[in-house]
This record gives C-alpha cells, structure tokens and sequence, in this order.
C-alpha cells in the first residue's frame, strides 16, 4: 500500500515538474517569441525574460531572429540601362523581422522563402531604377538616389508580410566583358583624338610665336643697322669735314698722310710683292732729301 502512493506520488511530482518546466520558458532578447495553441498564432512576446504558458501540447512556442540579417547574392545579376546597356550588379540587402505574425502567415517561419521572395522584389524595383538611368549616373551621380528609391519601392510590399527592408547596397557596377573593351577602346580613341587636338593647337601657337619672334629680330636688326648707318654716316661726314679741314691747312701733309694710308694698305701682308719703279711716284716720300 505505502510502494503504490511512492509511486504515485513521484508520477504526480514528475508530471508537476514537468508540467511547470513546459510552462517557463526564457525569451532572448534577440529573439521573438511565438506561442501556438493546437497550430493557431495566440499570443506574440517581444519582451525578453522569464514567460509562462500553457504546458505542450495544449501550446507551443516558435522564436524567430530579430536581429538584422542579410542576403548576399553569391553571383553578379544583369540588368539594362536607360542606353541599353548591359551591367552586372552585385548587390546585398539588409532586412529583419518587425511582424513575427505576418512573417509566420507568409512563409510559415522560412527565412530561405523569405529571402527568395525579397531578392525577387529587391531584383524587380533594381530593374526599373536601371531602366530610367544611364550608366555614368549609376556609377557615380544618382547612385545614393537608386538605393533611396530601391528601399520605398519594396517597403510596402516588404511591411505586408512583416518584414523591413533597412538597406540595399550596390557593391559592384560593371559592364560585360565584351562591352568594357569596346568602351574602353572607344575612350583610348577619344583620348588620342583630343591629343592630336592639343598637339596641333599647340604647334600652331610654336609657329605663331616663333614667327613673331622673327619677325621682332628683322625688325630691331633694320632698326638697328639704320641706326648704325646714321651714326657712322654723322661720325664721316665730321671726319671728312675734319680731314679737310686739316688738309686745307697743309696740301703737303695731306699727301704725306694720304702716302702713309696707301703704304699701309698696300703693305699689310709680309707675302705681299710689289714690281714698281724705286725713283716713281709711289715711293717719292721715301726717298732721302
């Protein structure tokens, strides 16, 4: 008798245990946490800490992350400008959970299927920012304004089944191979003819200035040599003036003077030979008196 009510009374102190351990449980902070009763939503616990419920199977209790999470999509996608060119985009999104209810209705608590269902809305709203834009505004000018529309485009249909898009992020912008060697060979000709341009303009101005320089250097050697003439033309004509003056004083030291000047003239080299008469003309102021 006292063996039966042993064993009853530790199967109702383990049913009580375990009845009290299937009624608390512990929310993360990190966490949602959902309680089910017989597969329908009861309650949602958003508050961390020690909670109570109905011990299984009358309910049980799903969490779900609220942290930030993200989708990295392992390949580059391809999408079309507003010039019908082809680029490949990598890109990452940054969402959470903000509707464990909604989120539970919509994928049955997968993140896999809510992810796919965002990377095809994220794809879609890239695809119609990409169609309005050329591709030097997506790389450079309007690519803040792409991320800002990407993210109000997907928000309505992201908030519908409780979840919030917190960023898109473009990590790379390229165009296809094929594509980038003809832009690239398209530029190098660009370069090369805005070189040429510069090379020509550049000539020109050489030869411009140089042939102003020259004509400069004709110009103050004329003015020079005009000068020069003037002056020696002056400085002879008062050594004329000069000499004749002189010479009109004494005729006889004139052409002493005037022999000396031929003599000199005519003797300026020591090879120099002459075949005169010694008793001429010539030599007259030569000869002893």
């Amino acid at each position: 008798m006292n063996l039966n009510r042993l064993i009853i009374s530790i199967a109702a102190l383990s049913a009580l245990v375990y009845a009290l351990s299937s009624s608390i449980f512990i929310v993360d902070q990190r966490k949602f946490a959902v309680v089910f009763s017989f597969g329908q939503i009861v309650r949602v616990i958003e508050n961390p800490g020690l909670q109570l419920k109905f011990p299984a199977p009358f309910e049980n209790i799903r969490f779900f992350d609220r942290r930030i999470l993200t989708i990295d999509n392992p390949e580059a996608e391809r999408f079309i400008t507003a010039e019908k060119k082809n680029l490949l985009v990598d890109s990452y999104v940054k969402w959470r959970i903000v509707d464990p209810r909604k989120f539970f209705i919509s994928f049955k608590g997968d993140e896999r299927l809510a992810e796919d269902r965002l990377t095809q809305l994220v794809r879609s709203a890239l695809n119609e920012e990409f169609t309005k834009r050329t591709v030097r505004e997506l790389i450079s000018d309007q690519r803040e304004q792409v991320m800002q529309g990407i993210r109000k485009k997907v928000a309505d249909d992201a908030a519908e089944i409780g979840v919030e898009i917190v960023d898109v992020r473009l990590k790379r912008v390229d165009l296809l191979a094929e594509i980038s060697d003809s832009v690239y060979r398209r530029m190098e000709a660009e370069r090369k003819r805005v070189a040429n341009e510069l090379r020509s303009t550049g000539a020109a101005e050489s030869d411009k200035i140089r042939a102003d320089a020259e004509r400069q250097r004709d110009v103050i050697l004329a003015e020079a040599y005009r000068d020069a003439q003037k002056i020696k033309g002056v400085g002879d004509a008062k050594a004329t003036a000069l000499y004749a003056e002189a010479f009109g004083r004494d005729p006889q030291f004139a052409q002493f003077y005037q022999s000396l000047e031929a003599y000199r003239n005519s003797f300026k080299d020591k090879r120099d030979i002459m075949v005169v008469e010694p008793n001429g003309e010539f030599f007259k102021f030569l000869h002893k008196k």
